[in-house]
């Protein structure tokens, strides 16, 4: 193999997307690789804006068809995406695979003899981890994660979304300001409704259809009330449907007065940035509990009861004077504490397996990467 620009052997890199945030986590670790000399390719399944995202950063990429939602087409699809990703990685020849707990790139992995690095942070996907697992060679996790995976997991101190929101990699652009017609010094409130696609979601119901109702009347009143919704709106909410360009949703949680959904990326998102996040979800993650030490998430089940008090804190916050200020001053504190996950990520691949070896020997040396 020839050298790369650092003098390491540089690397043929296959990255899988489950998932659209899995773009962000791993994008400046992609551009950084391609920087040292390494050669990388991602594969993907049409899901949401995924491949929208893709497009706007420019990024090769090969796709494998429309994402299943439903249990008979995720079977069906395990054996297709597998099918596809295998002419694939014959055709590129990958030294090593990466993905955020992809099925298909562990699986695939396993059957050409070459490693499989997942980046986890969902607790309550233990099903799609138990099915990965054992065609993984390594499972990077947050500290706060609030499982034991075995001895194939290794842990550092931070979250997917430091990957691409840490003030290193994100500048918050004010021109969206001027898209969602909203002066500066007025307050606005994201509304996240998420759909219930995923296998660790499919008997969940959420928040329910009077409390999105009540919601936006409650908040209404002391902000400006925009919805982004994976599934279509109700017709009474239509009208505070967010449309912008996806690449600018990060902008767009930068200058929120606060956040309130389902979501549990976005309420991650917005602790990094400093913007209130209320999260609606009867499992939670264990970044998101962690961020509510900082003061940063607050979290609520499903409950009917839970999601009333939900509702009420949000109103406690926007009557808040400068909730915003008090905030940044919070996830400043939160980011002395976590490290440049990207910065861990492209060591931890240059150097594999020798980084994994490392990381078992001296569980704390990603400090090194604050």
């Amino acid at each position: 193999m020839a050298k790369s620009k650092k003098g390491i052997t540089a690397m043929r890199i296959l990255c899988d997307i489950n998932h659209p945030a899995d773009i962000h986590l791993f994008k400046n670790a992609l551009w950084r690789l391609r920087d040292n000399g390494h050669k990388y390719f991602i594969t993907a399944r049409d899901k949401e804006v995924t491949l929208q995202l893709l497009d706007e950063y420019n990024f090769s990429y090969v796709a494998f068809g429309k994402h299943y939602s439903n249990i008979t087409g995720k079977i069906y699809g395990m054996f297709k995406f597998n099918t596809l990703m295998y002419k694939e990685v014959q055709r590129f020849k990958p030294d090593i695979l990466i993905s955020s707990g992809s099925i298909y790139a562990a699986q695939v992995s396993a059957l050409i003899h070459k490693p499989h690095i997942s980046m986890e942070d969902t607790e309550n996907s233990y099903e799609q981890i138990i099915i990965y697992r054992p065609f993984t060679d390594v499972i990077l996790t947050s500290t706060s994660f609030e499982r034991e995976l075995g001895k194939k997991q290794i842990r550092y101190n931070g979250y997917h979304e430091l990957a691409y929101l840490h003030p290193r990699y994100f500048t918050p652009d004010q021109s969206i300001l001027k898209i969602l017609r909203v002066h500066p010094q007025d307050h606005y409130v994201v509304l996240r409704f998420v759909s219930r696609g995923s296998t660790h979601d499919i008997a969940r119901k959420g928040i329910s259809r009077e409390n999105k109702i009540k919601t936006v009347e409650k908040f209404s009143r002391y902000a400006k009330v925009f919805i982004s919704s994976e599934d279509p709106l109700l017709y009474e909410l239509k009208q505070y449907q967010l449309t912008i360009e996806p690449h600018r949703m990060h902008d767009v949680l930068y200058y929120a007065t606060m956040l309130y959904g389902e979501s549990a990326t976005m309420a991650s998102e917005c602790a990094i940035l400093g913007t209130p996040a209320i999260f609606v979800d009867d499992d939670g993650r264990g970044y998101t509990n962690d961020e509510e030490r900082y003061g940063l998430v607050y979290n609520f089940t499903e409950s009917i009861d839970d999601q009333e008090r939900s509702i009420k804190k949000g109103v406690e916050l926007l009557q808040q004077p400068r909730v915003k200020a008090k905030f940044r001053e919070r996830h400043r504190n939160l980011l002395k504490d976590k490290i440049d996950v990207t910065k861990f990520m492209v060591w931890f691949i240059e150097k594999y397996p020798e980084s994994a070896a490392i990381m078992k020997k001296s569980a704390f040396y990603y400090k090194q990467f604050a």
